[in-house]
This record gives C-alpha cells, structure tokens and sequence, in this order.
C-alpha cells in the first residue's frame, strides 16, 4: 500500500474522529451520573397539617374523661411522624381524686399519642383533698405517659406545697398511687405547720 493511499484514506476518515469522541464522552457521563430518584415530599421536613385551639379529650371504657389535651396550636411533620404543640395544657382525671394538671410552653406527641413529651417551664398542679395538700411542681423538661397516670423527668425540679420546698434533680409522679419520688440531689424545706 503507498503512503499516499494510506493518507487519503486517513482523511476520509478524519471528519469522523469527532463524532466518535462526542459518543465515547457522552457513554462515559452516562456512566458516571446517577439518576435522581423523583421527590415524593416525605424526605422533606414540611408541616403536612396544622390545627388551631385543639380541645381533646380521651374516654376511659366506661366512658368517662381520662384526659383532655388543649394546645393553641398543633402541628405535624410526615417525615419523623412528630407532632409539635404550643402551649399544651394536660389535664388528667382519676377516681375519687381531684384532676392533675400540666401546664408547658412547647410539647411533642409520640407517633401514636401515648407519650408527650413536655418543654420550657413545665408546671404540674396536683390538688389535695384539702387546699393545704395543694401541690405544685416545676421543671424544664417532663415525659408524660397519660394513660398511665405517670410523669417522670430527669432534670432539676422544684415542688412546694404549703408547708413544704424541695429542690431536687429528677423525679417519678405516679397520679394514679399519688405518690412522688425524688432521684438525686434532694434538699427540702419544712416549715412548721400553725
């Protein structure tokens, strides 16, 4: 074959050099980047839902009110299935006793609304048979397990009643029993009774 042969047909071929190294570039970017999977929303952390002056109130079996939950505002994220409440205010009823109330800034429900979870000036207001056995707690942080009748925290609370003050850090209410355990750091005040 002579070499002017040879060069005529490199040039014929010549123009489609290009075309060949677009096709190889193109095949190797395919390669290399993955598809992006559709958006369905759920990997996204939006409010799906938002309800305003919530009043609710779960029934025992015999019909009769457990407890009553009212929030100004309560709002629900699908993503971690959490529900944020403003403002919550828990009421619990128990047989033969006066209700407990807890009173908080912000609060969490549980998936399935059997905990909640209570923030920023948690106040629990549990009354006595008489005004004297009134008892008053105060925390930052209480979990709450209404159908229980139980509350528990392990930051630092302040309960004082009329003749009592005790500081302490953590504590189990059990409303049902009516009973309060302190767990570390307990220091109280008694004051004689007139």
């Amino acid at each position: 074959m002579s070499r002017l042969s040879f060069v005529n047909r490199l040039r014929a071929w010549l123009p489609l050099l290009p075309v060949l190294g677009l096709l190889f570039g193109s095949y190797w970017l395919n390669l290399q980047v993955k598809p992006i999977e559709p958006s369905t929303g759920a990997q996204r952390h939006d409010v799906d839902f938002v309800v305003y002056g919530l009043r609710s109130t779960a029934l025992n079996t015999e019909g009769q009110a457990r407890f009553t939950l009212i929030t100004e505002k309560m709002w629900h994220y699908p993503d971690d299935d959490t529900t944020h409440l403003q403002n919550p205010t828990l009421t619990s009823f128990f047989k033969d006793q006066p209700p407990t109330r807890i009173d908080a800034q912000s609060g969490m429900l549980s998936s399935k609304g059997e905990e909640i979870h209570l923030h920023d000036d948690v106040r629990i207001f549990r009354p006595g048979k008489l005004p004297t056995q009134d008892q008053h707690f105060n925390t930052d942080y209480l979990r709450v397990l209404p159908d229980d009748g139980w509350a528990e925290t392990d930051f630092p609370v302040l309960m004082f009643d009329r003749y009592n003050n005790i500081n302490a850090v953590g504590m189990e209410l059990n409303n049902e029993a009516r009973t309060v355990k302190f767990l570390q750091q307990v220091r109280a005040v008694h004051e004689k009774s007139d």
